[in-house]
């Protein structure tokens, strides 16, 4: 025993002493940011300058020495044909009209090169202190860290060549005591290192052990952060980032926050804001509630509680400020930011939200937003009492659960195992994290001080409806997947029967594909934010339509429905004929990752587009309003998305005008709330939750 102590303690001073050789802000002596103009083209990309900036001034001779200890140079700009007009944005915030002057490489040891932000190389007095140009590459590609110290731990991060961001991956937010019980939040201990450079386990779900998936634990509470910023202290509070959380879809049984299409660095980067991105608790072990026992569900909406409690304590010591904090979600991730919404327990702990194709209405979105009570979940998942064979009452009931093969609990299947029993994934009305059966919006609801934007895609149902029913009887199909056939039917010109030649099954799914569109995603959206903005529930609340999407290849259902047709001119996708623009088709834009998944640039307007949704989302973020400032897109040489803007207009939020939905695509415009007059035959009218 006394030699492995003396083997584990020979390991952790060597950790020490390598930490203590890692560059940090702090051993620097100052802030550290990376800026890039960064156009979301990838290695393709014509901008390829970028620069570690230390906002210390500090003569040539030591700045040269901190970027050494960064693991670079000072930066060159000789090797750059395109010009520097990002580089302005170092002044964006200045109080005065003076032009920033920094240290680059360049040096006849008299006179020193500097640089304006205007892109101006001038000559300088070498023992003049001035802020420094550091190179963004790195002599070691994939092991280039920085150092974050929060509550004295030390948090050993990467930044990378290919990167404009710092990252921190893996960083535990909380424990969980035992499995079914609620996480508690995990500051990190004083004074350990912390290893942030690889992401941690996913959540366990039934994807795990296939081919090509992340490992998976119960122990998974861990999110990760791209950061363009860090601070030397605290003092320069002032100068923190929006923070970006994500909270990840999958139908609350399936997702990680490691999922590289989530991948932070061009948003944070392009946005200039911090992206957080987390993993929760999922399926059974994540949702289960059974009446007359301690189980009560939602152990999986508070553990993302749990994470916004990390981040408002240890947020800023990343660079982000803890009071501009948007949570963002798409499908199950939409429902979670709508479930923290209506949670008393998440009030005040975030300023934005934005809720992206969001199931609320019939069949699989029945129970995303309107919240069953524990009894009514008993009545779903009772069955896995049964299939567990725990029979037992309350706490020995609750003994055997623990017991029982987590992959059992939650529907594993693979090649050579299937255990495909009953599962629970959805929040409940516990009394305490949710005490209302939907998020409150009628007229006596409470006034949350958030603004929000609200959304879908235009074929946000598409997935959703069955491209071959068993049948060609319209009315069966339509009953069959929880859609009032007798109602549809009855409406032929609000519901017409499309005549797109000889395909029957191809007839049926573009019925379907709308209904199910309106019927899961559109109408109640649509209510949602009618209903919020005539009551004044939120500070603002933003209403969009996708008209353009690239569907994920890790998810395209009914295929190809879901992609451009692809033609000899068009070897990726014809984006100028008709398809479908499916659920989980905007991701790539919102997160500029187009290119970082390996897809291919479709036409010239794929990363156009992708630019002007990540200005818009993070525009959003940093000041509460999506048109991006013109001052900001000037400053970061964001051309695209300027004109974009000026052709288009502002984005006003709903109750401003007779056009309240902004329609996302090559053009962009603002429409009146679609299928208002389907909505109602669907019963889901824009008056809906307006009580």
């Amino acid at each position: 025993m006394a030699s492995i102590n003396g083997a584990l303690s020979i390991v952790s001073f060597l950790f020490a002493s390598t930490v203590a050789s890692i560059p940090s802000p702090q051993s620097i002596g100052s802030d550290l940011s990376i800026i890039a103009h960064n156009d979301l083209y990838g290695n393709t990309t014509t901008r390829r300058a970028a620069s570690i900036v230390l906002s210390t001034p500090y003569d040539y001779l030591t700045a040269t020495s901190k970027c050494a200890a960064l693991g670079t140079i000072l930066w060159n700009p000789d090797g750059y044909a395109q010009d520097f007009a990002y580089l302005r944005y170092l002044d964006l915030d200045k109080a005065t009209d003076d032009v920033g002057l920094y240290w680059v490489n360049g040096t006849n040891k008299v006179r020193c090169r500097a640089m304006t932000t205007q892109g101006e190389l001038k000559e300088h007095p070498c023992d003049n202190k001035l802020p420094a140009l550091c190179s963004n590459t790195a002599t070691d590609e994939t092991r280039q860290v920085a150092v974050m110290s929060t509550n004295n731990a030390t948090f050993i991060g990467r930044r990378r060549t290919q990167d404009s961001a710092f990252r921190f991956l893996g960083i535990k937010y909380a424990s969980i005591p035992a499995r079914f019980s609620h996480s508690i939040y995990l500051s990190p201990v004083p004074g350990a290192n912390i290893s942030a450079l690889e992401y941690a386990p996913s959540c366990i779900q039934s994807a795990c052990g296939t081919s090509g998936t992340p490992s998976c634990s119960e122990d998974c509470l861990y999110l990760n952060i791209w950061t363009p910023y860090l601070p030397n202290n605290k003092a320069t509070a002032g100068k923190n980032k929006a923070v970006l959380v994500w909270i990840h879809g999958g139908g609350f049984v399936g997702g990680t926050g490691s999922d590289t299409t989530f991948d932070g660095s061009a948003l944070a980067s392009r946005g200039d804001v911090v992206v957080v991105t987390i993993n929760y608790r999922l399926s059974t072990l994540g949702f289960l509630a059974l009446e007359n026992t301690p189980l009560t569900g939602n152990y999986g909406l508070e553990d993302q509680n749990r994470a916004l409690d990390w981040l408002h304590g240890h947020i800023g010591d990343f660079g982000g400020d803890k009071d501009r904090i948007t949570v963002f979600g798409q499908s199950a991730g939409g429902a979670s930011v709508r479930a923290l919404l209506a949670s008393p327990q998440a009030r005040g702990k975030f300023s934005g939200a934005i809720m992206m194709s969001t199931p609320q209405g019939v069949g699989y979105a029945s129970t995303a937003a309107k919240y069953l009570t524990i009894a009514e979940a008993t009545n779903l998942t009772q069955a896995i009492i049964q299939e567990t064979g725990c029979t037992h009452s309350s706490d020995e009931l609750v003994a055997c659960l623990r017991a029982v093969d987590p992959r059992i609990l939650i529907g594993f299947r693979n090649a050579s195992q299937s255990y495909s029993g009953t599962i629970a994934s959805y929040p409940v009305v516990d009394g305490t994290f949710l005490t209302s059966n939907g998020l409150p919006l009628g007229p006596s609801a409470p006034k949350l001080n958030v603004t929000v934007i609200s959304g879908i895609m235009h074929d946000d149902g598409s997935p959703f409806s069955s491209y071959a029913p068993p049948n060609s009887n319209i009315s069966q199909v339509l009953t069959s997947q929880s859609f009032p056939a007798s109602s549809i039917l009855s409406s032929p010109n609000l519901f017409p029967f499309p005549n797109v030649g000889t395909n029957e099954t191809l007839r049926i799914f573009n019925l379907t594909s709308r209904v199910a569109t309106d019927a899961m995603f559109r109408c109640l959206h649509q209510s949602t934010a009618s209903t919020a903005s005539t009551n004044h529930i939120f500070r603002a609340i933003y209403a969009y339509e996708f008209d353009r999407a690239y569907q994920i290849s890790e998810w395209s259902p009914n295929p190809p429905a879901c992609e451009a047709p692809i033609t000899p001119a068009h070897p990726f996708g014809d984006t100028s004929q008709p398809y479908y623009k499916c659920h989980s088709g905007e991701l790539y834009a919102v997160f500029g990752t187009t290119v970082s998944q390996g897809r291919h640039p479709r036409d010239e307007d794929d990363i156009p587009f992708s630019q002007f949704i990540v200005d818009t989302w993070s525009a959003f973020a940093r000041t509460g309003d999506p048109n991006p400032d013109k001052a900001f897109l000037e400053a970061r040489g964001f051309a695209n998305t300027s004109r974009v803007v000026e052709e288009a207009g502002r984005w006003e939020p709903v109750g401003t005008g007779e056009k309240p939905v902004r329609v996302l695509s090559t053009v962009v415009s603002d429409e009146a709330f679609r299928e208002v007059e389907q909505c109602k035959v669907l019963g889901q009218p824009l008056e809906y939750y307006d009580n």
